[in-house]
């Protein structure tokens, strides 16, 4: 068992390093160059997607087998099983790679959107940058701490939700790549 955690906790640590450098490079190109408005935006995108999957990781802890187990049938069925199974690897990518990357890129954009207002007195600044930083915290606890509530209240449906969004989607994707093989086979 300490094995397997260690393995997963050197995954996560590798997966979590590349989003990282992939989603720092992004900020680093982008955010200087964003108007206030969107800059703005991009905040509020970056706490929305943390505070969303943070429900997630906490919809999957909460709930249990047995209980997604009176679904069976259902569409997402087998994704929401997968992801009960799992629960502790769904939370920590959830919770901590999602939404500690997020956290940081509507940080990068807190910064984005102080520089972008050009304030040249250092008090002025300092307290500027003091107000961005805890909004930016404030917004983000404030959400996670509503969908925290909402993820424990109606987990099983949210669990379900996930498996259902998460099977349209890879089906999706993997019905897209065996066409695109078959037409290249055929040629």
């Amino acid at each position: 068992m300490k094995r397997k955690n260690l393995s997963w906790a050197i995954k996560t640590f590798v997966l979590s390093f590349f989003l990282s450098v992939f989603f720092s490079v992004i900020s680093q190109s982008i955010f200087p160059t964003l108007p206030v408005f969107l800059s703005l935006f991009v905040i509020v995108f970056f706490i929305s997607f943390a505070s969303l999957f943070d429900m997630i990781g906490v919809a999957v802890t909460s709930t249990s087998l047995e209980r997604i187990q009176t679904k069976e049938g259902q569409r997402g069925f087998q994704t929401a099983k997968k992801l009960c199974q799992n629960r502790e690897k769904v939370s920590s990518f959830c919770g901590d790679v999602v939404g500690d990357i997020c956290g940081i890129l509507s940080g990068a954009g807190g910064v984005s959107l102080v520089l972008s207002m050009h304030i040249n007195e250092a008090s002025i600044y300092f307290l500027v940058t003091c107000f961005i930083s805890s909004m930016i915290a404030g917004l983000t606890i404030f959400c996670k701490a509503i969908l925290k509530g909402y993820a424990v209240d109606n987990c099983d449906r949210i669990v379900m939700t996930t498996g259902k969004f998460l099977e349209f989607s890879l089906f999706d994707f993997i019905k897209t790549k065996v066409r695109r093989r078959r037409k290249i086979k055929k040629e």
